[in-house]
């Protein structure tokens, strides 16, 4: 089957849907959240992000998924666009970290604050260690943390290394590591690059060129789960970047033989 664009009338009235529907969102989470606890909280995530994403006619496929996530539970994926922390609310609600820009996002950057997100300041180790402090009370609450490791968007055909720097926390909390492979795909299973948020690419541009397609297939590949007590984060970091290339057969990230760092890695 082949992925034909959507008609320019299904566009507009898909912009107004997720426009009204965002507001929607902003409202939810101001009102309704301050009054609610952390199952219901999610149970609202949940039900939001699956409605945003029958409205984008997205549909998410999981593959080699767990009856039941571990406790202490880290999901760790890799990163193709902001559609990707809709896809893993709409499986599984989860505490995200993203980067501080993101916060400045119209509509959509308070929507994810007023939802919970952690905001990181890139290239800040101090700020890094608050993070890691509030990911491990995140884990002693019994929620899930969600991670996009490689610190930038890709297309989906090749994976960036991840960063290490946030494997801490999983070690600090006796974490368990999830990773999941997110690929992209037409009905006809082919890979598209609609929903890839790349580049100087504005939320905007990536808001209808994902109106704009058809159809989707967010395909969530899960992995053997990896146990983050007594491991390095350096470790952990290679062992789960591994396992998602192996999960999307994309080839390892490049790295160059006797690099004692790379500023890619954050704080150390």
């Amino acid at each position: 089957m082949r992925n034909e664009p959507a008609s320019l009338p299904v566009r507009f009235v898909r912009v107004l849907r997720v426009v009204g529907h965002v507001f929607r969102g902003l409202w939810v989470t101001r009102v309704r959240f301050p009054r609610l606890d952390a199952a219901g909280q999610d149970h609202e995530l949940r039900h939001w992000a699956s409605r945003l994403l029958a409205i984008l006619n997205v549909k998410v496929t999981c593959l080699n998924a767990p009856a039941a996530l571990p406790p202490r539970c880290v999901l760790v994926a890799n990163h193709i666009s902001w559609l990707d922390v809709m896809t893993i609310f709409a499986v599984r609600p989860a505490v995200f970290v993203a980067k501080d820009e993101v916060r400045r996002w119209p509509l959509i950057g308070r929507l994810c604050e007023q939802a919970g997100t952690l905001f990181i300041a890139r290239g800040s180790r101090q700020h890094a260690k608050h993070i890691n402090g509030r990911v491990a009370e995140t884990l002693a609450a019994g929620r899930v943390f969600a991670m996009f490791p490689e610190g930038m968007t890709t297309d989906g055909r090749s994976l960036n290394r991840f960063h290490r720097a946030l494997f801490q926390s999983a070690v600090d909390a006796d974490a368990v590591l999830q990773p999941v492979g997110i690929r992209y795909t037409g009905p006809d299973g082919a890979w598209t690059d609609a929903p890839a948020y790349v580049g100087d690419m504005s939320i905007v541009e990536s808001m209808w060129r994902l109106v704009t397609a058809r159809a989707l297939v967010a395909e969530l590949h899960f992995t053997p789960s990896i146990p983050a007590s007594n491991g390095h984060r350096k470790d952990l970091a290679r062992e789960a970047e591994a396992a998602i290339a192996r999960a999307l057969d994309l080839a390892p990230p490049h790295r160059t033989p006797g690099t004692r760092s790379d500023p890619r890695d954050g704080p150390q």
